[in-house]
């Protein structure tokens, strides 16, 4: 059996899909067909998307959506809300502002934050469990799920594959990387995923890792950037300011069993103190964490060195 890869471009990203299978095509094609349902479901750049059609609602009504769209957005919604937590689902207006990581990215003056940090708060997201509904109370308001939607995906993609007898997987929505099963092309079966190094371009890796049955992602000011006047901005934002959170942090790497809980976990905690990310992460289960700061020293807690190769 050999190891069949599937590469999408879409989300803004390349995905790659690659599974072990005797027939994999259907099956990838299938997988695609799911990658651009899942898409019209909850892209905050797409008018038409079923997420969109919750902000278009904002201070107007509550909209009834799909069970994977309500999940998704309590899942974010509590996770925003936790203290201390650098991840907001409610931050699509000043995504929308910045525009950081699109062509047409720009600085903000003050007086355009400024209205905007009253319409970002992630506890005006009303949930009606009982009849599946998202309201946002106030007009102007705008969900944005791009810091978990990809976990959340390809935890879903997994679902599928697995339901389908796919027994080896390893999914990589543009760098936040999934696998379960045996890599059989590897002696010890494991598959080898590389980690950013935050200083140099591209597939530069600063350590790989043997993992299996796990998710591997990363968050990094490297990845979306704007520079204007010599000052870089990337793209993961503090609610109280409506600026880029400042971190002495480079990238911060999540490991765990889920893809979704690399995502959120990832982005709650960059721009916390090192104790504290250390703290964190040793108090969720099969959570592991490696953490660059900006002089390109690597921090690491006790299991990565389990995994790691070099």
């Amino acid at each position: 059996m050999q190891l069949t890869n599937r590469r999408v471009r879409l989300m803004g990203t390349v995905i790659d899909v690659s599974i072990y299978h005797e027939h994999p095509e259907p099956l990838l094609d299938q997988v695609e067909t799911l990658l651009n349902l899942y898409n019209k479901r909850f892209s905050a750049n797409d008018d038409s998307s079923e997420l969109m059609q919750i902000n278009k609602a904002a201070g107007i009504h509550p909209v009834k959506v799909h069970p994977e769209l309500f999940e998704l957005i309590s899942l974010g919604k509590w996770h925003s809300c936790q203290p201390g937590s650098h991840l907001n689902i409610a931050i699509g207006p000043l995504i929308q502002t910045w525009r950081i990581g699109f062509s047409d990215a720009k600085l903000p003056l003050p007086e355009e934050i400024a209205p905007l940090l009253d319409i970002i708060n992630p506890n005006a997201i009303v949930l009606s469990e009982e009849n599946q509904s998202v309201f946002l109370q106030e007009k102007g308001m705008k969900i944005d799920l791009g810091a978990l939607a990809k976990g959340y995906i390809a935890d879903r993609i997994a679902d599928y594959l697995k339901a389908e007898n796919v027994t080896s997987a390893l999914i990589n929505l543009g760098g936040n990387v999934l696998t379960f099963g045996p890599a059989l092309h590897n002696p010890d079966q494991k598959w080898r995923i590389g980690i950013q190094d935050p200083k140099e371009t591209r597939n530069t890796n600063l350590l790989v890792l043997a993992i299996r049955d796990q998710s591997v992602v990363t968050s990094g000011i490297y990845e979306r950037t704007f520079e204007i006047d010599g000052k870089t901005y990337h793209h993961i934002f503090d609610s109280q300011t409506g600026y880029p959170v400042s971190s002495d942090l480079a990238s911060l790497t999540i490991i765990s069993s889920l893809s979704v809980d690399g995502e959120i976990w990832t982005t709650r905690l960059f721009g916390s103190s090192l104790e504290r990310i250390f703290q964190e992460v040793s108090s969720q289960p099969n959570l592991e964490a490696i953490i660059v700061d900006k002089d390109n020293h690597c921090f690491q807690t006790a299991g990565i060195y389990k995994i790691r190769l070099s």
